[in-house]
């Protein structure tokens, strides 16, 4: 691996472990509510995007870093880039039950304990 991709990698690795503030067990509980799984864009009816992303937010924080795939770091990229963009349209007012908030537990990150 080049320098260069080492630093991509490590820049991810650092932004994803920043933004991602969920544990992998608390995320698996949050994915199996109601709220969860109503959140995000549905195609067809079946899954949202953002809870298939949540199932495997889970296990790439499950995974030593040493064993995460080029598409692994391609995913964690763009739950940072889904983070960043979804932080930067907050709602006014109290978000506790938004489905802004739901959606951004569903990519791993929950507003509410930006403070961690």
């Amino acid at each position: 691996m080049s320098a260069v991709e080492e630093d991509r990698e490590d820049e991810t690795w650092d932004e994803f472990r920043e933004l991602v503030n969920m544990k992998p067990a608390g995320l698996e509980k949050w994915l199996g509510t109601e709220e969860s799984r109503s959140a995000g864009r549905h195609a067809d009816g079946g899954e949202s995007t953002g809870h298939a992303s949540g199932r495997r937010i889970v296990g790439i924080l499950r995974t030593a870093r040493k064993d995460l795939s080029d598409d692994d770091y391609a995913h964690m990229r763009k739950v940072v880039g889904y983070i960043r963009r979804h932080l930067a349209q907050r709602p006014s007012g109290d978000v506790r039950d938004t489905r802004w908030r739901h959606s951004l537990m569903n990519w791993g990150h929950d507003p509410l304990d930006d403070a961690s």
